[in-house]
């Protein structure tokens, strides 16, 4: 993962459209590194990403898309700032202290919501994964002895161009709202929906992977309709190309049976 960007330059952005938009910005969010990310006043967050982060430069589309179905919805955009005015989700709380059963069926929930037919504006995921894989195979991350496997896995794959993905689905990234939970910081492509079960199952931060609780929340999801090979494919590829720990690459060769 590439070092946090400088926030001050996103800060001062953030200052000037909320001047221009008239909101109140509160304190920045603890977690937000990698944006600019912080209240506006009581039932909104603006939000600035820094030009670097091409990743989420489709998340107002897929915001506009979804509707406030599933995600937080979009209530304002300027494209050429990068900055986003969107629903806060009350009271906030994340699912990571959550059951891990409870946490699971939440997810699915979410995902199935987010699962929509999309082509245009966004990318195809099928033209990122090689890069991908090979920044990972140059760079000092670990698990790096999976990259041949996840290669050789990829190939075998007719990867979907017509899903939207959230492109980061865990439970960091999933809030309560009150009567309904709702995704934030979507990296949104389209592709498989598979694609977005890997980090879920190496999340939330606290957790160790281990077998058993990777094999009950991908048989949740399989449940749901997704395909089971597909997703022990993709947590793979997905696990190569962002670094998984020892630990963690061995769950993932055991997916494979």
């Amino acid at each position: 993962m590439s070092s946090p960007p400088d926030l001050a330059p996103l800060a001062r952005v953030a200052q000037e459209v909320a001047s221009e938009w008239g909101v109140e910005l509160g304190r920045p969010f603890a977690l937000s590194s990698y944006s600019f990310v912080a209240p506006a006043g009581d039932n909104a967050v603006l939000k600035v990403t820094p030009p670097g982060d091409d990743e989420s430069d489709e998340e107002a589309d897929a915001l506009a898309l979804w509707s406030g179905e599933g995600a937080v919805r979009l209530l304002r955009r300027d494209r050429k700032r990068r900055v986003l005015l969107i629903e806060r989700a009350r009271p906030g709380t994340d699912i990571s202290d959550l059951p891990d059963r409870e946490a699971t069926a939440i997810a699915v929930g979410v995902g199935l919501q987010l699962w929509q037919c999309a082509d245009q504006p966004f990318r195809w995921i099928g033209d990122h994964v090689p890069r991908w894989l090979d920044s990972a195979e140059r760079s000092n991350r670990s698990a790096r002895d999976l990259i041949p496997l996840a290669r050789e896995l990829y190939a075998s794959l007719s990867v979907g161009r017509s899903t939207l993905v959230h492109g980061d689905l865990h439970h960091h990234n999933i809030l309560d709202a009150g009567a309904r939970y709702l995704a934030i910081d979507a990296k949104a492509m389209v592709g498989d929906a598979e694609f977005d079960v890997p980090s879920f199952l190496w999340n939330p931060l606290h957790h160790k992977m281990t077998l058993a609780v990777t094999e009950r929340r991908l048989t949740a999801f399989a449940e749901a309709g997704l395909d089971d090979e597909r997703m022990r494919i993709w947590a793979v590829i997905r696990g190569a190309y962002l670094g998984a720990d020892e630990d963690e690459a061995q769950v993932l060769r055991a997916l494979l049976g």
